[in-house]
C-alpha cells in the first residue's frame, strides 16, 4: 500500500469537494449525525446540477456560456431532466422563472395556397 492518501472527491471519482460539504452538513445543524455516504451523494447531485445547468444555457435564445449559475439556470435544468423535475416537482425556486412553452393549438394553423385555393381578399 502506498502511503499518499486520496480525498474522498477523487475516491467518488468528483469534483466537487466531498469534504467540504461533509463539514458544512455537520456545521449547519440538519441533523445531530451525518452519515459517510451523505456528503458524497450530495456532492454527486451538485455536481451533476452543475454540468446540467452548464449544458442547458449553450440555447440559442441569448443564455450565454458563463461562470456563473444563476436560479434561471437551475430552473431551467430541473424542469427540463424528467428524474430531477419528479423529484424537485413542487419546489419553488425563487427568480427561476417559467420553462417556455406555447400549447400547440394556440399557435396559427398555416394555410395552403396552390391552384385550387381561393383568396379571401377584399
Amino acid at each position: 500500500m502506498s502511503g499518499k492518501s486520496q480525498s474522498r472527491s477523487s475516491k467518488a471519482g468528483l469534483q466537487f469537494p466531498v469534504g467540504r460539504i461533509h463539514r458544512l452538513l455537520k456545521k449547519g445543524n440538519y441533523a445531530q449525525r451525518v452519515g459517510a455516504g451523505a456528503p458524497v451523494y450530495l456532492a454527486a447531485v451538485l455536481e451533476y446540477l452543475a454540468a446540467e445547468s452548464s449544458s442547458s444555457r449553450a440555447t440559442p435564445r441569448g443564455i450565454t456560456r458563463s461562470h456563473r449559475i444563476v436560479p434561471r439556470h437551475l430552473q431551467l435544468a430541473i424542469r427540463n431532466d424528467e428524474e430531477l423535475g419528479k423529484l424537485l416537482g413542487s419546489v419553488v425556486i425563487s427568480q427561476g422563472g417559467v420553462v417556455p412553452h406555447i400549447d400547440p393549438s394556440l399557435l396559427p394553423t398555416a394555410t395552403k395556397k396552390g391552384k385550387g385555393a381561393v383568396s379571401q381578399e377584399v
